[in-house]
């Protein structure tokens, strides 16, 4: 209870003296410290509103967004701080280790060297190591300190000859309990994974007869927050199948040519245990255009992964691939192709059927009264699941400073959940905005045309 109490100072205290930039700022960072990251990301916006410039509010807006997996929306402001004169050095680390985990790792080099060269004291060993930047202390001549010496890197990576072996790299096969009820709304992106998923597999006679195979990918794309993870889960229990979940740290390593043999051994290992949903989440780190990259190992990741969705040699048959990610943009052309990720469906932020279901998985097991959850969906609207959970954190917060003035429970009302809505701002604003401009002007092919109705520009 004493950080809960040292946070109700500090609210306290911002009541007193609103416009407290600082202020403002510890409470977001003590949120962020206690793995609060969406109440965080609400104080950071409300410094921000105060102090729109500065510097280390963005930083710290960023890394809310980080811990929230908003990382597209992380890089947005990263980008944009690096290029001021005055960015704080932090900046420089935190921009090079969203970079990294993108898997833009020549890029993360230099944004970690500039800051380290801003301020030597935010080094960080460990993941100096992990981007291939060998670290050794070397004494100074004309002092007792020690400075870093770092040695030569490969595109970002150590080389192949410092005898990185590739690991035995296996994921785990989980078995999904979540059925597609258990996902509230999206039904035309439900009837489209039943075309493409789940019917091949209740009904193979039926699909072979017209020569269609089982297998294939759907790239589920949208802003984040919105259930593309959740709905994977659901198409995997749908049918009973196993589901492997890839993240692009279980891929990407600094030791040249180990990538590609992950890539492959988990591919491999979803084939094994066929029928099996194989979920790449955040797949344009791994599938980016190839026209962007100037080396030859990110490209050669690409070339790896479009020939494991082709099946060459082994079929992929009962291998269903799911992808998700918040940049289709960014995704090479060469994956959209025919039996590779030949169907790309749009996942919105739910509507208000939706909203109302997830309000209600939200609130299961908490102390509630009369809670009208249709009401409350109606007046969130543009509001992510993530957004949500954020409003019934928000909720909670003052249900148990009130629990702990009167000693005893007070349950969540409705009032409660619009009270707490109303300072929550849908985080799907930013993506559609840059999501806007690419339906508009870079619609090869009408992909986008999803995105144009939606905003009711189509």
């Amino acid at each position: 209870m004493t950080g809960d109490r040292a946070l109700e100072t500090l609210r306290e205290a911002i009541r007193l003296s609103p416009d407290n930039v600082p202020l403002r700022r510890h409470l977001a960072e003590s949120l962020l410290a206690q793995g609060r990251p969406e109440l965080a990301e609400t104080e950071f916006r409300e410094a921000l509103t105060l102090a729109p410039d500065n510097a280390l509010l963005k930083v710290g807006l960023a890394n809310s967004f980080i811990q929230q997996g908003k990382k597209s929306l992380a890089v947005v402001i990263l980008e944009d701080v690096a290029k001021r004169p005055d960015a704080p050095a932090q900046a420089f680390i935190l921009f090079a280790k969203v970079l990294s985990h993108a898997g833009e790792i020549e890029e993360a080099v230099r944004q970690y060297r500039k800051g380290v060269e801003a301020n030597p004291e935010v080094a960080d060993r460990e993941f100096a190591e992990r981007l291939g930047i060998r670290v050794e202390p070397e004494m100074d001549e004309d002092s007792d300190s020690y400075e870093e010496d770092f040695d030569e890197v490969v595109e970002g990576k150590l080389r192949a000859s410092w005898g990185g072996p590739a690991s035995d790299h296996v994921g785990e096969i989980e078995r999904s309990n979540l059925k597609f009820e258990d996902v509230g709304g999206m039904e035309s992106v439900k009837d489209e994974i039943r075309m493409k998923i789940i019917h091949p597999i209740n009904h193979p006679e039926i699909y072979k007869a017209y020569g269609k195979s089982t297998g294939g990918g759907i790239l589920l794309y949208g802003p984040p927050g919105c259930g593309k993870t959740h709905l994977a889960k659901a198409t995997a229990g749908e049918i009973q199948a196993g589901f492997l979940a890839v993240g692009i740290n279980d891929v990407l390593e600094m030791w040249i040519g180990n990538s590609e043999k992950n890539l492959h051994a988990l591919f491999e290992q979803a084939r094994d245990n066929a029928p099996c949903v194989l979920f790449f989440d955040e797949v344009d780190a791994l599938a980016a255009s190839r026209s962007d990259m100037k080396g030859s190992g990110g490209r050669q990741l690409i070339n790896q992964f479009l020939s494991e969705l082709d099946g060459i040699g082994p079929k992929n048959d009962g291998v269903l691939i799911l992808a998700a990610t918040n940049a289709p943009w960014h995704l090479d052309p060469a994956f959209r192709r025919p039996g590779r990720f030949d169907r790309i469906l749009f996942v919105p932020p739910p509507d208000a059927p939706a909203r109302a279901a997830i309000l209600r998985v939200l609130c299961k097991g908490k102390p509630v009264q009369d809670i009208d959850y249709e009401h409350v969906a109606k007046k969130t609207d543009s509001l992510s699941g993530a957004d949500l959970k954020a409003v019934v954190d928000l909720a909670v917060e003052a249900k148990l400073r009130e629990a702990m003035k009167s000693g005893g429970l007070r349950p969540l009302t409705t009032k409660d959940l619009l009270t707490a809505a109303s300072g929550v701002k849908p985080s799907t604003r930013e993506w559609f905005s840059t999501a806007r401009n690419y339906a508009l002007y870079s619609n090869q092919g009408g992909i986008y045309d999803d995105i144009l109705k939606h905003l009711k520009l189509g």
